[in-house]
């Protein structure tokens, strides 16, 4: 038994390794270098929390930590219904599911940056010509905007996403058992009434996990928002992770960089933990 043990520690040991040197190590140090002046090449000085308190000022981190609420609102909401209705199209009798399935799942492995200056030229030039042509001012200057750079964010990470959320209900969704449908429909529940009560309720953990994926994601959006808005115009479409690498890289101010990420990391966690909850004891009423 005791070897036993050995051997399951000494395979675990590599992953526990890499996992304290890439997560627990840094984490701890950026803990301690938030409660300092640190602008990453002078000594630290522990100056307590006052870079906390500065952040209550900071309205541009305030701004951008809005924007991703929003943006994260908006966003869940929207991949959510588009990857569950994808789901429910390649699951039904169509001939061409299975293609289906791989062209909504293409846009997830094309990297955030590349989709970014791809929607940039989609909004940019095709909205834009679009616009001139039919005389439609709203799709003109898409990106120079405020409101349309915000569903033009929206809309890019919807593309990306959906298909991956989609092969979530896809797995739950060919669980469903099927002589339960039929005995509804035998029954005269209409397609509506058989989603409400029968399908609903057994894909309820894929809402778990989803909604987990696309809330974490959401809130740590990156390289699509540099690539696409570069948080403009004036900083109105910045996310919170562009704010902390700005803060960090652009004007050294790493110990305050580093609050902010603290912070945030908190506010995600609280979240999303609140979520998983939420929805974890909604399963088991259902």
């Amino acid at each position: 038994m005791k070897n036993k043990d050995l051997a399951f520690w000494l395979f675990l040991a590599p992953v526990l390794l890499a996992l304290g040197l890439v997560i627990v190590v840094p984490l701890v140090y950026g803990v301690y270098y938030s409660f300092t002046d640190w602008d990453g090449v002078n000594a630290a000085q522990f100056i307590g929390l006052e870079n906390y308190t500065k952040l209550l000022g900071d309205k541009e981190f305030l701004n951008s930590l809005w924007f991703t609420f929003k943006f994260s609102i908006a966003t869940v909401i929207s991949v959510n219904i588009i990857g569950l209705g994808l789901a429910m199209l390649v699951t039904s009798y169509i001939k061409s599911k299975n293609l289906l399935r791989t062209i909504f799942f293409m846009p997830n492995l094309i990297g955030g940056l590349i989709l970014g200056f791809i929607w940039q030229f989609v909004f940019t030039k095709v909205f834009d010509s679009i616009g001139k042509a039919t005389g439609i001012e709203w799709m003109q200057g898409w990106l120079s905007d405020s409101s349309t750079g915000f569903w033009g964010m929206v809309i890019l990470t919807s593309w990306q996403m959906a298909g991956y959320i989609m092969i979530i209900y896809v797995a739950y969704l060919e669980n469903v058992p099927q002589d339960l449908l039929e005995a509804a429909e035998i029954d005269g529940a209409n397609a509506l009434q058989r989603f409400r009560s029968i399908t609903f309720p057994l894909v309820a953990p894929a809402f778990t996990v989803s909604l987990f994926l696309t809330l974490s994601h959401s809130f740590k959006v990156y390289d699509q928002n540099l690539a696409l808005t570069n948080g403009g115009p004036y900083n109105s479409t910045q996310a919170v992770s562009m704010d902390i690498v700005n803060t960090a890289f652009q004007v050294n101010q790493m110990a305050s960089a580093q609050a902010k990420a603290i912070i945030f990391f908190v506010i995600i966690a609280a979240i999303s933990l609140t979520q998983v909850y939420i929805n974890k004891k909604r399963e088991v009423e259902l």
